[in-house]
This record gives C-alpha cells, sequence and structure tokens, in this order.
C-alpha cells in the first residue's frame, strides 16, 4: 500500500486539541479511534443513532488535515455507475461519429480483413480508456495525489451487493475496471463509514474496518459542544437546556433531539433573550427540538416536570 502523503497526526492529544480547535468537541474514545485509523490505514465503521456526530467527524478530520472530502451517500438500489464510474456515452457517441467520417483514411493501405480488422480494434479500445471514463465517489477518492478523505454515510442504507463492492477498496485501495484493469490508489485515502444501525452491517465488511460507536454524549460533554459552538449562553441556562434534552432522550419518542437539535435550541434561547428555563418558553420553542407533533404532546404533557427537574439541578 502506498504512504499516505497526509499532515502527520502525532497523538491522540494533538486529534482532541485539533478538533476541539475546529468546533468538534469529542471524546477521547473517539480521538484514539482516528489516531489508530490514521497510523493503521484502515478504514473506521461508525454507528450510532443518528445525529451524534458521525458525518460530522469526517467533515471535521478533512479540515483538521486540510484534506479534500469526498462524500458517497449511500441508498438503496446504489450502484456502481454512481459509486464507483461510468462511461462518458456523449462523448464515445460523438468519437464513433469521428470514426465514421475517418474510416477510408483509418482502412486505408490495411492488407486483407485481418487487417482491416485489427486496425477498428485498436481505434475501438481508445472509447474504453479513462479519456472517457467519468470517476465516481469511490474512484475520486483514489485518484488524489496528497489523499482524500472518503466518506461513505449511511452504508446501511445500501444493500449487501453494495458491501461486496467495497470489500476490494476497502481491502487493497483498488480497483478491478473490466476495460482497464486494476486501479490503485494513488495515495490510500482515510476512510470512514457512518451507521443509523437500520440493518446489520456484514462480518467481511466490518473485519476490515476499525468500529467505532458514538453515543448520545454525557450531559458534561453536551455542554463543551454547546459552550463551543454557542458560547453566548449563560451558564446556568447552558447546564439546565443540556439537562432537559437529556430528560427528552429518556423519552418514549419517535425521534430524540440530535446534537444539533441542542445546538439549534440553545441558539433560539439566546435569540428570545432567556435567562433560564422556563414552561411557556418551553413549549413555545419544543419544535425546535422535536419533529414530530404527537412527540411534541408527549413531551408537553410532562412539561412542568421536565422543567422544574431541569432547572432545580446544580450548575456544574
Amino acid at each position: 500500500m502506498q504512504a499516505q502523503h497526509f499532515p502527520q497526526l502525532a497523538s491522540v492529544e494533538e486529534i482532541e486539541r485539533g478538533f476541539e480547535s475546529h468546533g468538534y468537541i469529542c471524546s477521547r474514545k473517539i480521538a484514539t479511534a482516528v489516531f489508530l485509523a490514521f497510523q493503521l490505514r484502515k478504514p473506521v465503521l461508525v454507528e450510532g443513532p443518528p445525529g451524534v456526530g458521525k458525518t460530522e467527524l469526517a467533515k471535521t478530520t478533512a479540515t483538521l488535515l486540510d484534506t479534500p472530502l469526498i462524500r458517497l451517500q449511500c441508498y438503496e438500489g446504489l450502484d456502481e455507475a454512481k459509486a464507483l464510474y461510468e462511461w462518458k456515452y456523449g462523448k464515445q457517441l460523438l468519437y464513433t461519429q469521428v470514426l465514421k467520417e475517418k474510416l477510408g483514411d483509418l482502412l486505408q493501405g490495411a492488407k486483407g480483413l485481418a487487417e482491416s480488422v485489427q486496425r477498428l480494434h485498436d481505434f475501438g479500445d481508445i472509447f474504453y480508456s479513462e479519456d472517457f471514463l467519468e470517476p465516481r465517489p469511490l474512484l475520486k477518492a483514489m485518484q488524489q495525489e496528497r489523499g482524500a478523505i472518503l466518506l461513505i454515510d449511511e452504508v446501511d442504507k445500501s444493500d449487501y451487493e453494495f458491501e461486496s463492492l467495497l470489500l476490494e477498496i476497502l481491502s487493497d485501495y483498488q480497483i478491478s475496471i473490466p476495460e482497464i484493469g486494476t486501479v490503485k490508489a494513488r495515495t490510500s485515502p482515510m476512510v470512514f463509514l457512518t451507521s443509523n444501525n437500520t440493518r446489520e452491517i456484514s462480518d467481511a465488511l466490518k473485519r476490515r474496518c476499525l468500529h467505532l460507536y458514538i453515543p448520545f454524549p454525557t450531559v458534561e460533554l453536551e455542554e463543551r459542544i454547546i459552550r463551543s459552538r454557542v458560547p453566548d449562553v449563560d451558564e446556568q441556562l447552558r447546564h439546565q437546556l443540556v439537562e432537559f434534552v437529556h430528560s427528552l432522550r429518556q423519552m418514549d419518542l419517535k425521534k430524540v433531539p440530535a446534537i444539533s437539535e441542542t445546538i439549534d435550541w440553545a441558539r433560539s434561547l439566546l435569540l428570545l433573550h432567556a435567562g433560564e428555563l422556563e414552561e411557556e418558553l418551553v413549549r413555545s420553542t419544543l419544535n425546535v427540538l422535536l419533529k414530530f407533533e404527537e412527540d411534541i404532546e408527549t413531551a408537553d404533557s410532562e412539561l412542568r416536570t421536565l422543567v422544574r427537574e431541569s432547572t432545580a439541578q446544580e450548575t456544574n
């Protein structure tokens, strides 16, 4: 495997500090996984509930390393043409018309049918060269001279057939193109695969990756995230709103609030000049946190208790 040309990540501590400087507050476990993936040249399979920062982890790593981020969003039915490459059919068609016009010149002087066929064959091979290849995210990531961060997002939404396609790529960082041959990465990309656990990922794919599970953050860690992203929020209000969100996550909801929604709520409360959580203020802004009306109704029925418990907590 070729050596990566990325800037060096010398230690777990350096990654933690670097992430924090770019607004991504992470646990020691996350920083350690990124450090090992970088040093071992292995992909990272990042699992966890939606909204815990899996995609943001890849984006921040790309920013930290000043490296291109190439993203492949997975979905059911994703195939090679969208993920790997496809041929530039329009350009091939144009060249076919040129060939028809030049056919006489091409075959001029050919001795016999065999030589004529060989000349046509040699010309036809041009249509399946790299000049006519349209790279998609997987191939594009391997064409980067200085390396890239390849984000294969929500791989659990793809089919098992797509996972099989990934096996060769993640093992040897190479792709087999029948018309051209084996294309190897110029510089091995750093790969992040994310999964929301909507289905089980195959053992073969898991074996090729380091595994990282990101749960919802602790109260302390989420307060640090809010402090980083919304620094103007008062310390008391920051603690109260995080406690409230954590209480919501314990309820039986269709969709519990993600970290991004906690950040949006903190910004909303700041815009409304809130000094502390109050029942009516929370009720009027629940739609920032909750995306289903039945979830809002469920939370509203317990709102007084939730607010009282959140404001009764001692500020850290």
